[in-house]
């Protein structure tokens, strides 16, 4: 089996067909890293398509979109973090999870990670096992089925279980999964004052690799979405030394 950039382990065919939901692109430029990659991807179940570099990772995710994004961080031209900022920036990628794949471990690596809108930070050398341990983690996330709940409307916002949408005065605001998750818990406990270890057990559950100052990366870029001004947050208030609260617009 062959892996290259743009090369798969799917059959090839010429007529368009839906993607796969367990299909995970490996943006990876050393080829026996990305070969033990999807070797262990498809062990598992998985379909992958590899690239070496990120110039026409958008192009062939709006073909064939993925489930996933496994994102090397040192990639030559587009780093790995400017490829996430671009997959969150378009409207039909922007809620694709992304993993980081890195040798770079420094804290500050994980928040603008964080802060570009990853889900997950994974450190070279890796267990494959674990790797793809992650993965499943984050699909399930991804893929949990919401509660058929009815859309919750507080002030100017409206969040919608059913379609995994925020409104903002009737215009929809793109979201990550988790970001999604983050504020609905939230709304639906409006009023209530949440600390960072009780939302970091309440939404992120498994997920190894964030930490209280995680919360604050997630809370400071959906202010940013759903606040006229973020500085001066209605909605989303921080409770000094305790967490957050989300509060009702009078």
């Amino acid at each position: 089996m062959h892996f290259s950039a743009q090369t798969t382990d799917r059959t090839s065919d010429s007529k368009p067909t839906a993607p796969p939901i367990s299909l995970v692109f490996v943006v990876e430029d050393e080829e026996d890293i990305a070969r033990l990659i999807c070797h262990n991807l498809s062990a598992a179940g998985f379909e992958s398509q590899s690239f070496v570099s990120g110039h026409s990772v958008i192009s062939e995710a709006l073909r064939t979109p993925p489930a996933l994004f496994l994102l090397d961080v040192m990639l030559p031209g587009i780093d790995g973090f400017e490829l996430c900022r671009q997959i969150r920036l378009h409207p039909i990628l922007s809620s694709t999870p992304v993993i980081f794949l890195t040798a770079k471990i420094a804290e500050a690596e994980k928040i603008r990670g964080l802060e570009l809108g990853g889900d997950d930070y994974v450190t070279k050398p890796f267990s494959p096992r674990e790797l793809v341990a992650r993965i499943r983690t984050v699909l399930r996330g991804a893929r949990q089925a919401p509660q058929p709940d009815e859309v919750i409307r507080c002030g100017e916002l409206a969040i919608d279980p059913s379609s995994m949408t925020v409104q903002v005065r009737g215009q929809t605001v793109p979201t990550t999964v988790r970001e999604f998750r983050l504020i609905e818990y939230l709304a639906s406990h409006r009023g209530r004052v949440l600390t960072r270890d009780h939302l970091l057990d309440a939404v992120w559950k498994e997920t190894p690799f964030v930490t209280p100052r995680s919360v604050d990366v997630y809370i400071r870029r959906l202010r940013e979405k759903i606040e006229d001004d973020p500085r001066h947050p209605v909605y989303l208030k921080t409770l000094r030394g305790i967490g957050y609260r989300f509060e009702v617009p009078q």
